[in-house]
C-alpha cells in the first residue's frame, strides 16, 4: 500500500484492540469483585489494565458502560462456577436447592458480588446470561420431572429471584436481622412453595454444599 502499511496490519490492529478491550474488562471485573468499582476513576482503571488512558475511549464511552459489560461477565462466570459445582447432581430439585443456597450465601462469601446483584435488582431476571437462565432451567426440569408441582414457570422464577434479591438486600441493609443459617430457612420455604413436602425440603437444605472454585 502507498502509505507503507501492509494489508496484514488490519488483523494485527484488530488483535491489539481486542487485547486492550479484554484488559479493560478484566481490570473492571477485579475492581467489582474487590468492591472498588464505585470509587474507581478511569485513570485507575487504565492503570490497573496497563493500557494508555486515551485508549479507554476507543472501547467505552464511560466507566459506567465498562462496568455494565464487566458486571454481566462477572455474573455469567459466577453462574458457570455454580453449574460446575453441581454438575454431578442429577436431580433437578437438588440442583436448584444447592444453587440457591450457594447464591444466597454470597452475602457472606463474596459480599462485593452480592452488592452487584443488589445493584441489578429485578433487572437480573431479564439478563440472557448469568443466574436467571440457570434458575429457569432448573425450575423447568424439576417441574417436568414432577419434583415441583407449580405450573407457572415465569411466576416461579419471579418468586425465586425476588426472594434471593430481597434476602441479599436485607443482609446488606440490616445485617443484624439475618444470619447465614437463615439461608436454609429461606430455601426451605421456597422448596415447600414449589411443591416439596416439609421432610424433603428439610433434607435438601441439610445436604453438604459443594465447593465452588472461585
Amino acid at each position: 500500500m502507498r502509505d507503507g502499511t501492509s494489508t496484514s496490519d488490519g488483523p494485527r490492529v484488530d488483535r491489539r484492540r481486542a487485547r486492550t478491550r479484554a484488559a479493560l474488562l478484566a481490570a473492571a471485573e477485579r475492581l467489582i469483585v474487590d468492591g472498588s468499582a464505585a470509587t474507581a476513576t478511569i485513570q485507575q482503571i487504565t492503570d490497573a489494565a496497563d493500557v494508555g488512558f486515551g485508549s479507554f475511549y476507543n472501547h467505552f464511552t464511560s466507566k459506567e458502560e465498562l462496568f455494565q459489560a464487566a458486571t454481566a461477565h462477572v455474573l455469567e462466570e459466577w453462574a458457570r462456577l455454580i453449574d460446575a459445582a453441581v454438575a454431578d447432581t442429577d436431580d433437578p430439585a437438588t440442583r436448584f436447592a444447592l444453587s440457591f443456597r450457594i447464591s444466597a450465601r454470597l452475602a457472606w462469601t463474596h459480599p462485593a458480588l452480592a452488592d452487584v446483584l443488589n445493584q441489578f435488582g429485578l433487572d437480573l431476571l431479564d439478563l440472557e446470561d448469568g443466574l436467571a437462565p440457570r434458575a429457569t432451567r432448573d425450575l423447568a426440569d424439576a417441574m417436568a420431572a414432577g419434583r415441583f408441582t407449580v405450573t407457572h414457570l415465569p411466576l416461579a422464577l419471579s418468586t425465586v429471584g425476588g426472594s434471593l434479591l430481597g434476602f441479599l438486600r436485607l443482609r446488606s441493609s440490616h445485617p443484624d436481622l439475618v444470619a447465614v443459617d437463615d439461608v436454609e430457612e429461606l430455601t426451605g420455604q421456597l422448596l415447600r412453595m414449589l411443591g416439596l413436602d416439609a421432610a424433603e425440603a428439610e433434607r435438601l437444605c441439610a445436604l453438604p454444599l459443594p465447593h465452588v472454585d472461585a
